[in-house]
């Protein structure tokens, strides 16, 4: 049986659920056919604060025990206010967020975006997690990645020279990460 995979793309438009596509498909090539990923789109739906948080738990409790979370951008730091807001109804096997922004300021629209105070109490700490970074992405700047290394020591950061935002779209360091799991 394949192990499954969910992958939540940044951003809510079809452009960025198109653009992201190219990392589902490099991961796919690079986990193989052991590996089923599911990769649902997310529309921006409109709702104010917990809109992409519901849309991203509904996900989670349609798939099985043992899940694989990925997400990139503004779909990786949602997956990290669900789980620090809502009970998961599955087991999660890792998680795994790229090009993480850090959601921060006093601007309106940012507000629904922000992570609980205590969001890294709430995570759990036996659940694998990784974050990875390009350190010449210009959307979201690597000091983002460097507040997520403050509020959680204990999970995995690795960095990447080169890529930007979408990281040539080669996702083998992830790959890499997700098969060392078994």
């Amino acid at each position: 049986m394949a192990k499954q995979v969910v992958f939540f793309h940044g951003g809510g438009s079809r452009e960025d659920f198109e653009a992201d596509k190219k990392l589902v498909d490099s991961l796919e090539v690079h986990l193989g056919s052991s590996y089923e990923i599911h990769y649902p789109f997310l529309p921006d739906d409109g709702s104010p604060d917990l809109g992409r948080r519901r849309q991203i738990n509904q996900a989670i409790s349609e798939s099985e025990d043992g899940v694989i979370l990925a997400g990139h951008s503004f779909g990786a730091s949602m997956v990290l206010a669900c789980l620090s807001e809502f009970e998961a109804e599955r087991k999660i096997a890792g998680i795994f967020l790229i090009a993480t922004p850090f959601w921060q300021g006093n601007e309106d629209w940012v507000q629904e975006f922000k992570l609980r105070q205590d969001f890294a109490e709430r995570i759990d700490r036996y659940t694998p997690l990784f974050f990875y970074h390009c350190l010449d992405d210009e959307e979201v700047s690597v000091d983002q990645f460097a507040i997520y290394k403050h509020h959680l020591p204990w999970a995995t950061f690795r960095e990447v020279q080169t890529g930007g935002h979408q990281f040539n779209n080669d996702l083998g360091i992830v790959a890499a990460d997700i098969r060392r799991l078994s």
